[in-house]
């Protein structure tokens, strides 16, 4: 099994435990359940690679590894406990030498699991104001810059890995976000959306490098290729 299989298939495999456990009124036992899946398929499956996962403590050794697996076990748990939304997202990916080389999102409410393996087809642009997905909760300081020097609308929703998907499918255009995220909220989102050829970046427009001493990356660009140069200029201005 290759990489991006190995990302797609362990991803669905937590989002049905997950969806279980949600039916069962577990909530709360959500993150830890699919952490010890994930840290214990992907240990099996590549047993020479490191891990750094949002729900276990950081082993610096990792920094020592050209191949990590950056995993979130359920991103967006607000929205996982509060049935039935569906903006919530299983995040696995591997980076290698610090860039995301494979990686899934699987979006378990939706029965649906996007990856690196089979890159989504980028859908046709829509006419009329640019979409901003966005915090439904706590909408971050560039979105307002966008929204002054742009033709923009908003589109609340969930998790940064459902945010994130919704461009790759079409929903929006554009997720902009700076302040609060780690490498676990964008390390396969990024790795999805790079594959389906949409522009990703920090927002000043610099790569996003991962397996970082410190895994706090608080900003990240993706859109349509053909707004990037707007949107970067627009976050410049700013």
């Amino acid at each position: 099994m290759d990489d991006h299989t190995l990302a797609a298939a362990v991803a669905a495999q937590a989002g049905a435990l997950l969806r279980k456990i949600r039916t069962e009124g577990g909530g709360k036992e959500g993150d830890r359940q699919s952490n010890e899946l994930l840290l214990r398929l992907l240990t099996h499956a590549r047993p020479e690679d490191a891990i750094l996962s949002e729900e276990s403590a950081d082993d610096r050794m990792r920094l020592t590894f050209d191949r990590v697996w950056i995993v979130d076990p359920l991103d967006g748990t607000r929205e996982y406990g509060e049935p039935p939304r569906d903006d919530w997202a299983v995040h696995v990916a591997l980076a290698v030498d610090g860039i995301p080389a494979a990686g899934a999102v699987a979006l378990p409410a939706a029965d649906l699991v996007l990856h690196t393996g089979e890159p989504p087809t980028l859908a046709d642009p829509v006419p009329g104001p640019i979409r901003l997905a966005v915090s439904r909760t706590r909408p971050p300081a560039c979105v307002d810059h966008l929204l002054d020097r742009l033709d923009a609308e908003l589109v609340p929703m969930g998790s940064a890995g459902a945010k994130a998907m919704a461009v790759v499918r079409g929903e929006v255009d554009v997720y902009a976000h700076s302040g609060g995220q780690y490498e676990w909220d964008s390390c396969a989102p990024v790795a999805v959306a790079a594959a389906a050829g949409l522009h990703v970046s920090r927002i000043d427009g610099s790569p996003l490098r991962y397996n970082e001493p410190d895994p706090y990356l608080p900003d990240l660009l993706i859109c349509r290729p053909e707004l990037a140069g707007a949107v970067l200029n627009a976050l410049r201005d700013a």
